[in-house]
């Protein structure tokens, strides 16, 4: 009939709002400002209110970051039949995605029971029947999602208690479900009509006078229900419904925040588990547990209890949802090793799919970490997010850069409204465009006709809503519409596996990174966060080997203090904190706990070096944390004049300045040895500050335009760029245009200030001036510094550049007091290199991407991730840009580019403004990049020799705890056991190719086996040498009982 399905939309919105029969005003509340502290979580009930100023309906709640106690007593009604006893608050607004705005914790009687909000303002109060209770809230004004800081005003619109019809509720959602479903479904279909007819019917039924209404009601659903009954519900395809709340573990609000956040979210899921017994409910994020064990032990008990009787579900693999572009390899086992281990111990699970929905990229090392901790499935969604190709495949198997495969699975839920051409979400509503368009997007319908929605409101929190499982309820009686089932999500992937299993004919292989074309500003916003996670990445893996060098000696290995180091790191590899997009706090924050992971560091190394050393005034202990053997330069801190000698009185070449020594000494890989130091006589070679003309005391020949060195001939033109590098070992030029150009690009991106780089950068660029001609600085022996100042608008760069007489590496060491307003900059090399492909650094190996834009997807990847090192080499000759605790890069043609600061203004009006350090280095090379040297050069810029005054002890002189036989294998860590009493070794292979490696080991090996990342064993023990052949990128892990 004509209009039929307006009518029923318009009658669907009235019987929402009288689905309730009556309600009781509870206003007004005493009320008491939390007077919460800048850092502290309010999770405790307050006690009994008094003498607070009373809230009543209509009045304000205005304020930031603000907290506030309410309390009345409530006397709650008796049982009726047909209807259920609930709770209504209106309180304040609450941001789409909990991402701004109001927030509230509900405790009944002292006891924490429900988070409410815009989206959970009703609480179930039907247990208390005929008692008078306690309702205490404590109110968050919240924050305002970003940007300029805002109080945010709330008004208290409604507190009540009533009883829900139960009858008009249930047809709510049934009617809701079936004009929304009718208007998808097509109009040759059968089941349209046939459920519009069914819903029209039953609607003739209601009487709408009030006194009629609820009985009419009731059996108008009689009626409807009746009809679907009768109606031929067939589809062979079924939605799977995961129950979740995303919460970020910072974002646009503090750690603190998401504290708070998760006590208000479980709180919640746990009532809906106990009045809805379908309900199942997956969280991941140990992290987010280990805070509510702090904060709140009787939420945290009644998950454990929910976990044992399978209601929640507990898995996702890592410690949180870390960032995947910037996190090291190693960082990124112990994601794992954390995360599985909590799990493990707290709840007794195993873990068995990745769990990242929303990251911003996912490493090709990827597919061989899950391997090697037991993960069998990974899933997301954000890579639907690209902004310029749709990934082919949404289930495929994703081969690593080893050749490891992993079941992969691309989350299809669709948004409403997007401004993403092919967006999905991993906070489904569960409405009836969500359940046709997960599978009408999913692109592998030939593979398995089973897909999932994870469904409930985050990003910051919330969780699952009552309305949502009825609606789920309700469209799975409906014919046309797929099945719509309540599942975890474990148990939909092993369906998937099975499905997989009988279809290995049709099976898709994606080998390669899964890069996200979007968020490419991830890689270089908050300049100063991503610096802190290089040196701790760094300085963590070097204490634990030092630690296990004493543990060796018989010492007590101190896992406390490295394992609560650790976990400060892996927080702030959240993928909103290490890539740079959140408000400026959150930043804050982060620096005081690397401050604090640092302390701890510095502090156990200071106990570890005193056992390990004497306390010899005229003695130095040297070490290298490097596979590598290296001739490289150390710093030494002497403010005493004299020489240093080996402790076979062999004379250490050294320069002095004012603050200390540089000396030129060789290390073999993961060393530690001794130096004398003889006070008193002049220092060879101290010559440190010498004039333009070179000598025989002098590295360089320098004037005024150019230097020279025994490698180099380098010049410069009168805006400070390098024109001309000769390369004379090579007998070649270097560069083909300008090299090291500071260039400064407007960056405007369209949507996501801080975390996007869009191409149109390009279009504008202007480069920084030179302020002064270029001041020598230093020329010794051993090295040659020359300083060039630039200004750029308010921004000042000082760069010395240094050129070594032992190593090809040329660094600039920079500072940049940096204040822009939407400004990217970056250092540029226009190379003498013809090559179609880039190489780049990532975790655990190196990967190769275009220079050139021939398709859509080799110009998506105008600006990509890399570590140490990027690099364009021809079959015999290459250059290296090389970088301390830098990430972005672009090569296009033979230019190379390193990305150095942002400025973006949204979410942190304050994002990267202020002084930065930071070292990038040219390095041109003979061969290949595995052939030039690059590998192990950018770990002596990264990780440079340490020394400590003090002699090594008689005991552990010259020993080493272990050491490889093959150059192309790295030792990434040395560890003890987390749970035994044996040492972790874990290599990778670096070049690309199958090597053959021994490892060596100064003590005496008891026994020894291989282990995956989680230190389970994968065979028997073993006494003989250890040995081990190794894939191209292959991780392997072995304990060593010493």
């Amino acid at each position: 009939m004509f209009l039929t399905h307006e009518k029923l939309t318009v009658y669907t919105e009235e019987i929402w709002s009288r689905r309730y029969e009556e309600t009781v005003e509870v206003f007004p509340f005493v009320s008491r400002d939390a007077g919460c502290e800048t850092d502290e979580v309010l999770s405790r009930y307050p006690g009994r209110l008094t003498g607070g100023e009373l809230v009543r309906k209509g009045e304000f709640f205005i304020g930031r970051d603000r907290y506030l106690w309410l309390q009345a007593d409530a006397a709650v009604p008796e049982k009726r039949e047909g209807s259920q006893i609930m709770g209504v608050f209106d309180f304040g607004k609450t941001g789409e995605g909990f991402n701004s705005g109001f927030e509230s914790l509900l405790f009944v009687d002292g006891k924490p029971y429900q988070g409410v909000d815009t989206f959970h303002n009703e609480v179930i109060l039907e247990p208390f029947a005929g008692t008078t209770i306690e309702l205490t809230f404590l109110l968050w004004t919240g924050l305002e999602g970003g940007g300029v800081r805002t109080e945010q005003i709330h008004r208290f619109k409604k507190a009540g208690i009533g009883y829900l019809n139960l009858a008009a509720d249930r047809f709510f959602y049934h009617s809701d479900a079936v004009v929304k479903s009718a208007a998808l479904m097509p109009e040759t279909g059968t089941e349209k009509e046939a459920i519009l007819t069914a819903l029209n019917d039953a609607y003739t039924l209601i009487d709408w006078d009030q006194d009629r209404f609820y009985p009419t009601v009731e059996a108008a659903l009689r009626h409807l229900e009746d009809d679907f009954k009768q109606m031929d519900k067939r589809s062979d395809i079924t939605v799977h419904c995961v129950g979740h709340t995303h919460i970020d573990v910072a974002w646009l609000w503090r750690l603190k925040h998401t504290r708070e956040k998760a006590m208000r979210s479980f709180s919640t899921a746990l009532r809906l588990m106990e009045q809805n017994e379908d309900f199942l409910f997956l969280q991941s994020q140990p992290q987010l547990y280990q805070y509510i064990k702090r904060d709140c032990p009787e939420i945290y008990e009644q998950i454990k209890k929910r976990i044992a009787d399978g209601k929640w579900e507990v898995d996702g693999g890592m410690w949180l949802e870390a960032d995947c572009n910037i996190t090291s390899g190693e960082a990124l086992v112990r994601q794992f090793l954390h995360g599985c281990n909590f799990i493990k111990e707290e709840f007794g699970r195993e873990c068995t799919h990745l769990w990242l929905p929303d990251v911003f990229g996912y490493s090709w090392a990827l597919p061989q970490i899950l391997k090697q901790c037991g993960i069998q499935t990974f899933a997301t969604t954000k890579i639907s997010w690209n902004d310029v190709n749709r990934m082919p495949h949404d289930l495929f198997w994703w081969r690593g850069i080893d050749g490891s495969e992993i079941l992969t699975y691309f989350i299809t839920t669709p948004y409403e409204s997007s401004e993403h051409k092919h967006g999905a979400t991993y906070n489904g509503k569960l409405t009836p465009f969500e359940i046709f368009g997960s599978w009408e997007r999913f692109r592998d319908k030939n593979l398995t006709k089973d897909v999932l929605i994870p469904f409930g409101h985050g990003d910051g929190g919330g969780g699952v809503t009552t309305g949502m499982l009825k609606s789920r309820r309700s469209m799975d009686l409906l014919p046309g519409v797929p099945l719509v089932v309540n599942d975890t999500a474990g148990g939909y992937f092993q369906k998937l596996h099975r499905d997989m299993e009988e279809r290995k004919s049709q099976q898709p292989v994606w080998d390669g990174e899964l890069y996200l074309e979007y968020h490419r500003g991830t890689y270089t916003s908050q300049a100063k966060n991503k610096r802190w996670n290089r040196k701790l990445e760094w300085k963590l893996a070097e204490t634990e080997w030092l630690a296990s060098r004493s543990l060796a000696d018989g010492q007590e290995y101190p896992q406390e203090a490295l394992h609560h180091a650790w976990e400060i790191v892996l927080r702030n590899q959240f993928h909103d904190i290490i890539p740079g997009s959140s408000i400026h706090e959150v930043y804050e924050d982060s620096e005081k706990e690397y401050r604090e992971a640092d302390r701890l560091l510095n502090e156990t190394r200071a106990v570890l070096l005193a056992g390990l050393t004497d306390n010899s005034d005229n003695h130095w202990t040297l070490w290298n944390f490097s596979s590598y053997s290296r001739n490289d330069l150390v710093r030494i801190e002497e403010p005493r004049e004299g020489r240093f000698t080996e402790l076979d009185g062999t004379l250490i070449n050294a320069c002095r300045d004012s603050s200390g020594y540089w000396l030129q000494t060789s290390m073999r890989g993961l060393e530690m040895r001794s130096i004398c130091f003889l006070p008193g006589a002049a220092a060879e070679g101290q010559s440190g500050f010498a004039g333009e003309e070179g000598g025989s005391d002098h590295l360089a020949f320098v004037h005024a335009h150019g230097a020279e060195t025994r490698y180099y001939r380098i010049r410069w033109n009168d805006r400070g760029q390098l024109t001309s590098v000769y390369d004379k070992e090579n007998e070649r030029e270097v560069l083909k245009g300008e090299g090291n150009r500071l260039e400064i690009f407007e960056d405007k991106p369209m949507r996501f200030d801080a975390w996007d780089i869009d191409i149109f950068y390009m279009e504008k660029v202007e480069t920084a001036e030179l302020t002064d001609p270029p001041v020598l600085l230093e020329n010794n022996e051993l090295r040659t510094v020359i300083r060039f100042s630039y200004v750029y608008r308010k921004s000042a760069i000082v760069q010395d550049m240094i050129l070594y007489g032992n190593s090809r590496r040329i660094d600039f060491e920079t500072t940049v007091d940096w204040h822009e307003d939407h400004r990217l900059l970056k250092a540029a090399f226009e190379l003498d290199i013809r090559s179609t492909r880039a190489v780049y650094d990532i975790q655990f190996g190196h990967v190769e991407r275009p220079t050139h834009y021939n398709t859509s997807w080799d110009q998506a990847r105008f600006e990509v991730a890399g570590h140490k090192w990027a690099d364009i080499s021809d079959s015999g000759y290459g250059v290296s840009l090389m970088n301390d605790c830098k990430y972005g890069y672009n090569a296009k043609d033979s230019t190379l580019k390193l990305s150095l600061l942002k400025s973006a203004k949204f979410p942190d009006t304050e994002a990267d403004m202020g002084l930065h350090t930071f070292t990038y280095a040219l390095y041109p090379h003979a061969g290949t990049v595995t052939e030039g040297g690059t590998i192990p050069e950018s770990l002596n810029l990264n990780v440079p020799i340490g020394s400590a005054r003090g002699r090594e002890k008689v005991q552990t002189a010259g020993k080493r705890i272990v050491w490889t036989d093959n150059p192309s294998v790295f030792v990434d860590a040395v560890k003890k056991a987390e749970r035994e009493e044996c040492l972790i070794v874990r290599l990778h292979e670096v070049s690309g190719s199958r090597q053959t490696v021994s490892v060596r080991s100064d003590y005496p090996v008891k026994k020894w086996t291989v282990c995956n990342l989680l230190e389970q064993d994968c065979g028997a023990a073993e006494t003989d040498e250890i040995t081990a052949v190794l894939q191209p990128f292959e991780i392997r892990t072995f304990k060593i009982w010493l």
